[in-house]
């Protein structure tokens, strides 16, 4: 089994080596291997004599780090074979060393951590922080938005050029404002320690980026992070809180129940008028109603937000196993959803239809479904003939001036037309949207035109109003 055994070199000269490390580097009779050369320890050792084998050159070879860390882990694992070496590598090799990590992830592989003095006490101490305040510490190469945590102290490691700094500055400025100030650490540790404050966006501009260089993000105001989930979240549950808003603090799911469906039609407008700056709005409207419900669910004890969207993400990645699963790619729509009723026994067919929709959209997906099990016309024109014979019901009723039956032969008629729509795969809500707005549209047009004669509608034949009506619609044609 190869045998590699790793040490640490400390984040800063020789004068902060331990002595057990400083003895061992000194006494080696193994090769010693080095990730990079450019650190004060290894300087001072190789001008008293002791020589590294370093792996400079395989940082040239590649465009991102992970394919530099796995060229040097094999070539660490090649050299081992059949001897033992020493690896020593910046700072302490269980902090932000992948190559480290990438070792003890290998099999048949004898890794022993010999230490090395963290750069981080160093760090705290420069920068005048407490850890226990919250603290995290980031990979600058490797990293997620939106995993960052901009309300602790957050610290940048391993931002080795102007690159890397760029693409964290374009990162940070997803979330901050371009002045907000940072810190810019260098050698710390070590005599040619230096700290830079300066704006955001001057990240990556004013000097020159090392193995030693770091960023510090000091934690940010909550009034700086008024797009997070987390800060819309707390101002829900203040609203709802002891000293919150009175509206807030007595609504119920009943009570918000008509606000969610407003909500939803002032989106669909907004959608319907291509209108992105109204969109957002509605869209945060709609969002806060699904909050205040999740957050008066959690005021009652029965659920939260994050029940809720730990239900979703569930969902979503059952029902796209064509993306997160594979090997269930083959399920149908239907399947899956009967898994996540827990294998019951299927109720009746049309059980899932909710009735409490607009009526078009409710005959829709009753009739959709019923057509997946074959109970619906093979061709459109017995539809028509269908319709015809409501229609000859309607009339009937008409004549009998039975209004009862006439609201029920009305709705059969629609009920029919519905179907006729889902012959043609359209959707019957969006149709009529569609006329609704044209009529609206155009009779502003009759309107206007009746403003501008200086009369009103009821010295207007409804011959003379069609001409303004023709006027609007051929306007819509040209």
């Amino acid at each position: 089994m190869e045998h590699i055994k790793v040490v640490g070199l400390g984040a800063g000269d020789i004068d902060q080596l331990s002595l057990g490390v400083y003895r061992l580097l000194k006494e080696a009779t193994m090769p010693i291997y080095v990730r990079t050369k450019d650190h004060p320890v290894i300087q001072t050792l190789e001008a008293e004599g002791v020589s590294f084998i370093a792996f400079d050159e395989v940082y040239e070879k590649y465009d991102d780090f992970h394919a530099v860390y796995e060229e040097i882990v094999q070539q660490l694992i090649n050299e081992a074979k059949g001897n033992s070496i020493i690896y020593a590598v910046p700072g302490h090799p269980m902090l932000a060393e992948k190559t480290v990590e990438l070792l003890l992830a290998r099999e048949n592989v004898q890794v022993d951590i010999v230490g090395g003095q963290s750069y981080l006490d160093d760090l705290f101490s420069a920068l005048h922080i407490d850890p226990i305040d919250g603290f995290q510490f980031v990979d600058g190469t490797a990293f997620s938005r939106e995993l960052l945590q901009y309300r602790q102290h957050l610290i940048f490691c391993q931002v080795y050029d102007a690159f890397i700094a760029s693409e964290v500055k374009l990162t940070l400025l997803e979330d901050l404002p371009a002045d907000y100030e940072i810190t810019i650490v260098e050698a710390v540790g070590t005599q040619e320690e230096k700290l830079i404050t300066l704006p955001l966006e001057d990240l990556d501009r004013v000097m020159e980026m090392s193995n030693l260089t770091s960023v510090y993000v000091p934690p940010v105001p909550e009034t700086l992070l008024q797009h997070e989930f987390t800060t819309l979240r707390q101002v829900i549950r203040t609203l709802r809180g002891p000293n919150g808003c009175p509206w807030d603090k007595k609504q119920t799911h009943e009570s918000l129940r008509r606000y969610a469906l407003e909500e939803v039609y002032e989106l669909l407008d907004a959608i319907d008028r291509e209108d992105d700056e109204e969109m957002i709005g509605e869209l945060g409207d709609v969002l806060l109603q699904v909050l205040l419900h999740s957050q008066i669910g959690e005021d009652n004890g029965y659920f939260s937000i994050d029940d809720v969207i730990a239900r979703l993400t569930e969902k979503m990645v059952h029902r796209h196993p064509h993306v997160f699963n594979p090997e269930e790619a083959h399920k149908t729509w239907d399947e899956l959803k009967q898994e996540e009723k827990g294998g019951e026994a299927a109720g009746l067919l049309l059980d899932d239809v909710i009735t409490a929709a607009p009526a078009l959209q409710v005959a829709f997906e009753l009739q959709r479904k019923a057509g997946k099990v074959g109970f619906d016309w093979d061709n459109v024109d017995d539809m028509w003939l269908k319709w015809e014979e409501e229609k000859t019901e309607f009339l009937e009723a008409v004549a009998a001036r039975d209004i009862r039956e006439m609201e029920k032969e009305f709705g059969d008629m629609l009920f029919v037309l519905v179907n006729i729509g889902c012959f043609y795969q359209l959707y019957p809500e969006v149709a009529l949207r569609g006329t609704n707005e044209k009529f609206i549209r155009r009779f502003n047009h009759v309107e206007q035109k009746v403003k501008e004669a200086g009369k009103d509608f009821t010295q207007f034949n409804l011959e003379e109003l069609d001409v303004f009506w023709n006027q609007a619609k051929e306007g819509e044609d040209a």
